[in-house]
């Protein structure tokens, strides 16, 4: 069965969701977790407490958070399984349009991508 890992891509430092999101993605998230779709997934706090470890040329560098040029952040993500490739498209467009109802005024960007299981193309 297919994997795949969410993300949600949202603006830095635009506060909490409200509650209409929080409760109608309590019931989308319960729904998935009972019938094996959603695995497991979280929110993340901001990046003011982030660490990026960069390697360049060979080299190790530590570089601690907050970044001013950080102007999109992942603020969610989610670990998932689906039956098929336009399964898991279709449901993260209900996703994505939970958003849009609940909390219209914030620009989000849900990534879906399937997750390789080794060096083989994702399933078509």
């Amino acid at each position: 069965m297919p994997r795949f890992m969410g993300f949600v891509r949202m603006e830095e430092g635009i506060g909490m969701p409200p509650q209409a999101l929080m409760d109608a993605m309590g019931d989308y998230i319960g729904e998935r977790a009972g019938n094996g779709t959603f695995i497991d997934g979280g929110g993340l706090y901001g990046t003011e407490d982030a660490v990026n470890f960069v390697v360049r040329q060979g080299e190790v560098s530590r570089v601690d958070g907050p970044y001013a040029e950080a102007k999109e952040i992942v603020g969610g993500w989610s670990l998932l399984q689906y039956d098929s490739l336009e399964a898991a498209v279709a449901d993260q467009q209900e996703f994505a349009e939970l958003h849009a109802k609940h909390w219209p005024e914030v620009t989000v960007v849900a990534t879906l991508r399937q997750i390789s299981d080794g060096p083989e193309a994702p399933d078509a």
